[in-house]
């Protein structure tokens, strides 16, 4: 076997693999193979990701994907993979667009860590397609990614924030499920000892908003981390064209106006994301929406924190950031 592994330091947060583990998961789950190549994929911040090829017919390559054991996961991000998984029937409406699964393994036999098989999507990494088009050329883009979400977030489901209950429960109304969440990324911060006094302000601006955030009565599927990052596109199109997505492991039931991709698209108005709305429709003016746009702004910043604190990188910004939109919270 020919592996590659991303070079990382002992520390880091993605642990690779060696070729006896990345053998046996595919002797468990798709049978009497001989995997020829692992290359590591270095795009990804949370799951280890090895484009695998094998020495069959029938399926050539797939991308497994290994989840980091259990004990390094933070609260706030906990059985991200098996949520994923229990999704998978949700995402109905836009599943010709999602890789299939050919075999996922939550036992810990073979591996301390929830893995699993999928088809590899069509396409090329938006990050890289979306540079062969003119800027102004990107409309198309961000539309697509507006007519994806709200088809997404026309399925609604019973209860409010994860769909695993693997150390974070459900929730009967929104405003337990956004308290829990301010919650879980408190603590996280606190456990790596990085001030979030801050992210206490939020959440004692949260609760008091309770009844704001109680209006939203119906749970709405939220892909979670629907950008750029997580899309492809055909190679050869006349216009940046949807291929493919993947990566919902941040998925939950929630207010659709909190999901990453309406975070992410109004964050820049007046550029070519203003095309998100064409596809998506217009967002609630209501002032009460107003705010909670803004709670859920402030909740992703507290997220990107602690995300870029397992990335090695400078948090400092962030600081700043989340001071100015307390400022509009207030």
């Amino acid at each position: 076997m020919r592996l590659e592994s991303v070079a990382r330091t002992p520390e880091a947060y993605q642990r690779p693999l060696t070729e006896q583990q990345i053998q046996a998961m595919a002797d468990r789950l798709l049978g009497d193979v001989e995997v020829t190549a692992a290359v590591e994929l270095g795009d990804g911040t949370y799951n280890t990701t090895y484009r695998v090829e094998l020495g069959r017919g029938d399926v050539p390559a797939c991308i497994l994907r290994v989840a980091p054991e259990p004990a390094r996961q933070y609260r706030s991000e906990r059985g991200f993979m098996r949520s994923e998984h229990a999704a998978a029937p949700y995402f109905a409406p836009i599943a010709a667009l999602l890789p299939r699964t050919l075999g996922v393994d939550f036992t810990h036999q073979v591996v301390g860590r929830d893995y699993m098989f999928q088809t590899i999507v069509p396409g090329i990494p938006a990050r890289i397609g979306l540079q062969n088009y003119p800027r102004e050329e990107w409309g198309p883009f961000f539309r697509q990614l507006g007519e994806i979400s709200r088809r997404i977030h026309a399925v609604h489901g019973d209860h409010f924030g994860p769909l695993s209950p693997l150390g974070r429960p459900a929730h009967a109304t929104w405003s337990d499920a956004v308290h829990a969440m301010l919650g879980d990324i408190i603590a996280d911060l606190d456990d790596a000892e990085i001030p979030a006094d801050d992210v206490r302000e939020v959440l004692a601006i949260a609760v008091q908003g309770k009844d704001v955030l109680d209006e939203i009565e119906t749970p709405s599927l939220l892909h979670g981390d629907l950008w750029t990052i997580n899309v492809m596109l055909a190679e050869h199109a006349p216009e940046p064209t949807v291929t493919g997505l993947f990566d919902c492991d941040r998925v939950i039931w929630g207010d659709p106006e909190s999901d990453w991709a309406i975070y992410r698209a109004a964050g820049r108005p007046g550029t070519e994301r203003d095309a998100f709305w064409t596809g998506y429709g217009p967002l609630d003016p209501a002032p009460h929406a107003a705010w909670r746009r803004t709670l859920y702004e402030a909740r992703n910043v507290a997220a990107v924190r602690l995300e870029r604190f397992r990335l090695g990188l400078d948090l400092a910004e962030s600081y700043d950031e989340l001071r100015t939109v307390i400022g509009r919270l207030a």
